[in-house]
This record gives C-alpha cells, sequence and structure tokens, in this order.
C-alpha cells in the first residue's frame, strides 16, 4: 500500500511541475496566440490564469496544437 501511495504521490508531483512550467509559458506566451484580447491584460489578469494552467494544462496544449 506504501508503494501505491509513492507511485500516486510521484506522479502528482511531475503533473503538477509539467503544469507549473507550462503554466508560465502559457500565461505570457500562448495565451495571447489563443486569445488576442488577453495581451492588453494586465499581468494580474494572467496571474489568475495560472493555476488553471496548471491544472489543465494537457488540454491547452491540444488546444494550442490545434491552432
Amino acid at each position: 500500500m506504501l508503494i501505491t501511495i509513492q507511485i500516486f504521490l510521484a506522479f502528482l508531483a511531475l503533473y503538477f511541475g509539467i503544469g507549473f512550467l507550462f503554466g508560465l509559458y502559457f500565461i505570457f506566451k500562448a495565451a495571447p496566440k489563443i486569445d488576442p484580447l488577453i495581451s492588453h491584460s494586465k499581468k494580474s489578469v494572467r496571474l489568475l490564469l495560472f493555476p488553471g494552467a496548471i491544472a489543465m494544462w494537457p488540454f491547452l496544449v491540444l488546444k494550442l496544437f490545434k491552432n
């Protein structure tokens, strides 16, 4: 049981680690490609998108490749 929990936590850490790096890229570089109006917004608004970008990074990567 302990091994299963450790594997799950390692997977979760990897998922959110990749999400953190992608989130930084997304809010500053990729978001204006998807939505041109975001380029005129303040940086504080973009920081509000950051947690969502971390959690939803696989879907956002697919969205970027479609555009």
